[in-house]
């Protein structure tokens, strides 16, 4: 029997072949020299008889038979990948732009007060409404206070009351005063805001604008963390199916598997084997969900661009967002070549 040295991965072990003389003694011929190739771990038995390890086969490249099979993105696992991480990329980019608009959004209303000048007669509640402005204007902390003009409230009515239902004459509106102050409008402003209304404009009703928006802050931080279970969920996707194609892998070149084991092949060895093809599929199948990610992402973009809402404005996805989302291929490949090592580690320990 004619075994050369074993050569497999960047470790040499060498297994000195001793044939037997015609009368039965040892004979010392030269050792056959290792076979290097730019892997190795490919196992394969040549007619001859002669028992090779040689150079596991590079991208594209042909081979008889190999340890791990090498048809790039030709099985599930790849396409599997790159799902999870199009979905990923998505979510992500999804969190990062409901933090930025809870943010703007939050820093904008922060010190935003809107005051209401209810009063059915028209001339009566112009004249309130010139009074309660210079009121509050002489009041500590107060920045700015300005009547938002009738033409102004009426366009905003006309997507719900139609084009002349939202004149002031037809239907009476009351008269909107937007006060900045220099803080939090907590408890204390709103009611040295009230005091100071009282004595010009007894029914105007005074409300902080973080207050009425408290419910839309509430569902950005569930679909918030909504993003961010999905994330986690996917993530326990991936490591589910890397861990499934390892086992099989495992499984379907266990006889070869055992061959290198007693040829002196370490569970380390192998292990690498693993890795490296799982990093090799796990890196081409990322890049495929990030470019389809981002493409999703930016459409998304677009189209809630094209509505103008002054919330949705401040979602804009910053460079230091866009850093972030582009770790997530990166997250993918390591969490899917460590996934691989320690399963077939394990596996491997209670195989052999």
């Amino acid at each position: 029997m004619n075994l050369p040295g074993m050569n497999l991965d960047d470790e040499q072990v060498q297994i000195p072949h001793r044939p037997l003389a015609p009368t039965g003694g040892p004979v010392d011929p030269a050792p056959a020299a290792p076979r290097r190739g730019w892997f190795s771990g490919r196992a394969a038995l040549s007619g001859s008889g002669e028992g090779k390890l040689a150079g596991w086969r590079a991208f594209g490249s042909g081979g008889e038979g190999v340890l791990v099979p090498q048809a790039r993105l030709s099985g599930p696992t790849p396409w599997v990948i790159a799902i999870m991480v199009t979905i990923t990329v998505i979510a992500a980019a999804t969190g990062l732009a409901l933090r930025n608009i809870a943010n703007a959004a939050a820093l904008d209303l922060a010190g935003g007060v809107s005051v209401q000048i209810i009063e059915a007669q028209a001339p009566v509640r112009a004249a309130q409404a010139q009074a309660a402005q210079k009121a509050l204007l002489g009041v500590p902390g107060v920045i700015s206070a300005r009547v938002v003009p009738q033409a102004e409230l009426d366009q905003l009515l006309v997507p719900w009351l139609g084009a002349g239902m939202s004149d002031g004459d037809m239907v009476p509106v009351p008269a909107m005063i937007d006060v900045r102050i220099d803080g939090a409008a907590n408890g204390a402003r709103i009611a040295a805001l009230r005091a100071a209304l009282g004595r010009v404009a007894p029914g105007a009703r005074v409300d902080a604008q973080s207050h009425w928006l408290a419910p839309v802050f509430e569902a950005m931080d569930s679909l918030r963390w909504l993003a961010l279970s999905m994330i986690g969920l996917l993530a326990l996707a991936l490591t589910a199916a890397v861990l499934l194609s390892a086992r099989s892998a495992l499984g379907t070149h266990r006889r070869t598997i055992e061959i290198v084991h007693n040829l002196g092949g370490t569970d380390a060895q192998i292990a690498r084997i693993f890795q490296r093809s799982m990093g090799m599929d796990a890196t081409l199948g990322s890049l495929v969900g990030m470019v389809l990610g981002q493409i999703a992402v930016m459409v998304l973009g677009a189209r809630f661009a094209g509505l103008g809402a002054g919330l949705l404005a401040g979602g804009v996805l910053r460079p230091l967002d866009w850093a972030v989302v582009a770790l997530v291929p990166v997250a993918a490949v390591v969490l899917a070549m460590l996934t691989a090592r320690l399963s077939v580690l394990i596996a491997l320990r209670r195989m052999l």
